[in-house]
């Protein structure tokens, strides 16, 4: 029965997250619409995060309630993945939308895994090694092809607007992975994520001009929807599919399944709203994608310290879930999770308590 189950999880899971990584992919289309409508980056930002914070309480409430429990002292850490994460994020991959394409929008906010290895030399006295050399190298000139600065063949070069807004996304990304890490050793992955959109909504809603966004989105039935469908289906939706497939593989596989997000972003891009894709383009984002997988190659599986960074922090509390439930298994697939443990509660990254 067991071998079945594990059979059952090793087909289950990478679709699961693949399909996560195409509804992640489909922000943009919503986000699109809504800006149309007359409603800005941050009011987008706002109603966005309104949404999947009411239902992540609903979801709380309906599981366990006691997950909404937290101390005063550790509120920074929400602020911190909150405000100074997502909200910042999301603002400016909403910007960066609205003055390039949907396309590059995308690719650029998925320099954050560099940024996450930069910080974490800087913060965590990590070294730089000659992959993430390579990586940061690639994922600069992927930039420089995207935006036409490389490559532009006389197609004029998205503005340095557009630029700095794009890659001020994939910083704000990257602050979720190193912030997140210090919520993560306390509370549970649900009840960091509904603070974290809770926190990033009060921070905007004195910016946000909520009455106007009430407003627009109860005048237009269209417009209710699409932000439903922005909240629900393209963000709460792919984050519980992607977590459920984490459970049953290896969380560098899934990391790099959900580059399918940027590939529908770009098809939605070219079909949807018929936004120019040239040559310049694909070797940019094939260049930034090179890096990721530089940057999570096997060469990197003996810094496990290093590793876990380079994606969510979420995925922390999958490393303390495969062990809890592979226990008393003595597969070679337990064996490798025990082996990971060790090297993390070597280097105090992980503790059984």
């Amino acid at each position: 029965m067991d071998c079945v189950t594990r059979l059952h999880w090793r087909i289950w899971a990478p679709i699961f997250v693949i399909i996560s990584g195409v509804f992640w992919g489909t922000i943009g289309l919503f986000s699109h619409y809504l800006s149309a409508s007359g409603l800005p980056a941050l009011q987008i930002t706002e109603l966005r995060c309104l949404i999947v914070t009411a239902a992540l309480v609903c979801i709380n409430l309906l599981s366990d309630k006691k997950q909404l429990k937290i101390r005063l002292r550790d509120i920074w850490m929400f602020i911190g993945t909150g405000v100074c994460s997502i909200a910042f994020f999301n603002i400016y991959y909403f910007i960066c939308i609205s003055e390039s394409t949907l396309s590059v929008a995308c690719t650029l906010l998925h320099t954050a895994p560099c940024f996450v290895m930069l910080l974490s030399c800087i913060l965590f006295h990590e070294k730089f090694t000659v992959p993430k050399a390579v990586s940061t190298l690639l994922a600069i000139l992927g930039c420089a092809y995207i935006t036409g600065v490389i490559g532009g063949n006389g197609s004029p070069p998205i503005s340095r607007y557009a630029l700095i807004a794009g890659l001020c996304s994939g910083f704000g990304y990257a602050l979720y992975s190193i912030i997140g890490r210090f919520a993560l050793q306390k509370y549970s992955w649900l009840t960091v994520i509904t603070y974290t959109f809770l926190f990033a909504a009060i921070a905007l809603l004195p910016l946000s001009d909520l009455t106007t966004v009430i407003k627009t989105t109860l005048a237009y039935r269209s417009v209710a929807v699409t932000a439903l469908l922005l909240g629900l289906l393209s963000t709460l939706f792919p984050f519980l599919l992607y977590t459920k497939g984490l459970e049953h593989m290896e969380t560098g596989k899934a990391a790099l399944l959900t580059f399918v997000e940027p590939m529908v972003a770009t098809i939605i891009s070219a079909i949807v709203f018929h936004e120019s894709f040239l040559l310049n383009n694909a070797i940019g984002i094939v260049m930034i994608v090179l890096s990721i997988i530089i940057l999570n190659s096997p060469l990197h599986t003996r810094h496990a310290k290093t590793k876990i960074h380079y994606f969510s922090s979420l995925d922390l509390v999958f490393f303390r879930t495969h062990r809890s439930l592979h226990e008393a298994s003595k597969s070679p697939l337990t064996q490798a999770y025990r082996l990971v443990i060790q090297i993390l509660e070597k280097h105090n990254f992980y503790s059984k308590n």
